[in-house]
């Protein structure tokens, strides 16, 4: 905690340094502070390694990068606060997570709302998605910060300790979502207790039974070991995984124009380049999962997915009625 609490205050200094300081000499001069909670093997984790190699360069060294890794200043809530506050200068994580800033911008991650990864970098593109221009217009107000940028991850599948085909074989049992209210959402849904944990915490969790199962894209599935505590993957896709990447807007603004454009030009070729490593990982990574000891489970095999949707589907009109619009304009982008 007190490393935690060093770098954090570190970051903070330094960041209201790059926003502020500001002599004719060093303006275009910024040093950012990118943290996530990815662990190495992750995408993500690829994908904050390059945002730290490959800003400095198409920046001409004006914009350098020190990356934070694995929860390395703090969990999601600490990240968030973090940028929003200039202690942490850029990041990503789930849209969920920026919930508290602008009101239904989780909707972004909302259960079988795109028809597949394409569609889903389409919806996020900061440059050309209405939808997501409204919304990081509401966050840089209320934020403090923007969207900039993001990264596939791949689609989310479920894994537990049996087969599971429908929500019913979950009933009563508490199964893993990620500490935001739609992950509540969408495991009562599946039928199951939602038990908030954090992705540190997971495999032990896991391990000791005080979670059955969890959901997340094959990659973090494989590069967190989680088959060595789960038996069973269920290839429900239930959401297409796209994780904003966001800058505390005060950091952004202390960049050249030509700087910025540079960047959201660089992050536009890496969220491709992640679209398709997901796609190809995924497809390895089934036969080496299986060759890990894992089980896949899909409509082939009885997994009622019709049945896991509209259960879903009808927990997030319940909780969150005023995504419809939203929901409706997503669907409608080509």
């Amino acid at each position: 905690m007190i490393r935690r609490r060093e770098l954090l205050a570190g970051a903070a200094a330094l960041g209201a340094g790059s926003a502020l300081g500001i002599g004719a000499a060093s303006a275009q001069q910024v040093r950012l502070r990118y943290a996530h909670v990815g662990s190495e093997g992750d995408i993500q984790y690829w994908y904050g390694d390059e945002a730290g190699k490959r800003i400095p360069k198409v920046t001409g060294g004006r914009v350098t990068v020190q990356v934070f890794p694995n929860s390395q200043l703090g969990g999601v809530q600490e990240l968030i606060d973090g940028v929003r506050s200039g202690a942490i200068s850029m990041g990503h994580h789930e849209f969920a997570s920026l919930a508290r800033l602008s009101k239904d911008i989780a909707v972004f991650n909302a259960p079988f709302v795109y028809r597949d990864g394409a569609h889903a970098l389409k919806a996020t593109d900061p440059q050309t998605s209405e939808v997501l221009i409204e919304f990081n217009e509401k966050l840089v107000k209320d934020g403090g910060m923007r969207i900039v940028g993001r990264l596939f991850r791949g689609a989310r599948q479920m894994t537990a300790k049996m087969a599971v085909t429908s929500p019913a074989d979950l009933q009563g049992k508490p199964f893993r979502g990620v500490p935001l209210q739609l992950w509540t959402t969408m495991i009562k849904g599946f039928g199951a207790i939602p038990t908030p944990v954090e992705v540190g915490e997971l495999p032990t969790a896991l391990m000791t039974g005080m979670v059955v199962g969890q959901e997340n894209p094959l990659t973090m599935i494989n590069a967190n070991k989680l088959y060595e505590v789960q038996s069973h993957v269920m290839l429900t896709g239930h959401m297409q995984n796209v994780l904003p990447v966001f800058v505390n807007e005060k950091v952004w603004a202390s960049m050249s124009a030509e700087d910025r454009k540079a960047i959201l030009a660089e992050f536009e070729t890496m969220a491709q380049e992640t679209l398709q490593s997901a796609n190809k990982a995924e497809d390895e990574l089934i036969g080496e999962l299986k060759k890990k000891g894992m089980t896949f489970v899909t409509e082939k095999e009885g997994l009622k997915l019709g049945e896991f949707r509209d259960k879903v589907v009808a927990e997030v009109n319940k909780d969150f009625p005023s995504w419809k619009g939203y929901i409706e304009r997503i669907a409608a982008i080509k």
